[in-house]
């Protein structure tokens, strides 16, 4: 029994669980992928949007929309065995940025959403994470009623540092999100280990 239980310990030390944040603007399906890719029911703290939150929330092209994040959302996810993610989607209004400083705390990395019918939406999350060093990547959820641009055309307009990954996803789609976030794994683990290797050099 004692061998047992010591080799459950030893199989979840040797298990790598990284913290993901999932940001972006208002209405650009942060909930919905979390929800997508998620293992385990997502955490969400989703409120009605009142009449209030209209003079305030911009909700042109997303007027379909009834709910806001006014916490977060959380997810898990296991990408192979012995690696997870904990995924934490951020509220998009500005609002509710003070929220973002405590979510980034010892975050591998994160994904910005953008849609390209508001993509000046998405610059806020940009900047947040470009000055504080936190590898992400752009994933650009593909609406239906969007025009279609290339990677290379969203990185152009957002004005990316060289190198950060832009991806089109359909944020309801379960592998399309996976495959969003195994982008990210790979670059956050390439920028740690640059740096890592320049500290030391």
């Amino acid at each position: 029994m004692g061998s047992e239980r010591s080799d459950d310990m030893a199989a979840e030390t040797a298990a790598m669980a990284l913290k993901v944040l999932v940001a972006g603007g208002f209405g650009v399906g942060k909930t919905t992928l979390v929800g997508a890719v998620s293992e385990i029911r997502p955490l969400r703290t989703e409120e009605l949007l009142s009449e209030v939150g209209h003079s305030v929330d911009d909700t042109e092209g997303v007027d379909r929309k009834t709910t806001t994040t006014v916490a977060m959302d959380f997810g898990r996810i296991t990408i192979r065995s012995g690696l997870s993610l904990y995924l934490f989607g951020t509220p998009g209004q500005d609002r509710f940025w003070f929220l973002w400083d405590e979510l980034s705390q010892g975050a591998l990395g994160a994904v910005v959403l953008a849609d390209t019918r508001r993509l000046e939406d998405c610059f806020p999350a940009v900047d947040y994470f470009e000055h504080r060093r936190i590898p992400f990547v752009v994933a650009v959820n593909c609406f239906a009623n969007a025009r279609t641009y290339g990677a290379h055309d969203v990185s152009r307009a957002l004005d990316l540092d060289r190198g950060t990954p832009v991806v089109l996803c359909d944020a309801r789609d379960r592998d399309s999100g996976k495959e969003v976030l195994i982008r990210l794994v790979e670059y956050a683990w390439r920028v740690h280990t640059a740096r890592l290797l320049d500290s030391v050099g």
